[in-house]
């Protein structure tokens, strides 16, 4: 008799109750009630458009990640840094469609 049957003989006894196992999902609190806002800048950039992406809660691990995920999606050039996202060039419709994707909530 090996520990497995040993077990369910004190289960079924009702010697041992019996716990059900739940699986977690892992959920990040802050992405579901983080509002983000996309702004279009040119102040400062010589004419060139900036779309910035602010509103962000998150440690800066995780804002450097949500930045290389959408560089990588949108092929355009970027930096996170605190608390928002800088990418090169007009891209609010794709970044807000990326954004929802990834389960934010955007303005």
């Amino acid at each position: 008799m090996d520990w497995k049957d040993i077990l369910s003989q004190k289960i079924n006894s009702g010697e041992i109750e019996r716990e059900e196992y739940v699986e977690e999902t892992p959920s990040s609190p802050s992405e579901s009630t983080d509002l983000i806002e996309i702004i279009l800048d040119k102040k400062g950039r010589k004419g060139k458009t900036a779309t910035l992406i602010v509103g962000f809660t998150c440690d800066d691990n995780r804002l450097k990640e949500i930045a290389s995920i959408l560089k990588s999606k949108l092929s355009t050039g970027g930096s996170a840094r605190g608390g928002e996202i800088l990418l090169q060039g007009d891209r609010k419709a794709d970044v807000a469609k990326v954004l929802r994707e990834l389960g934010f909530k955007v303005k």
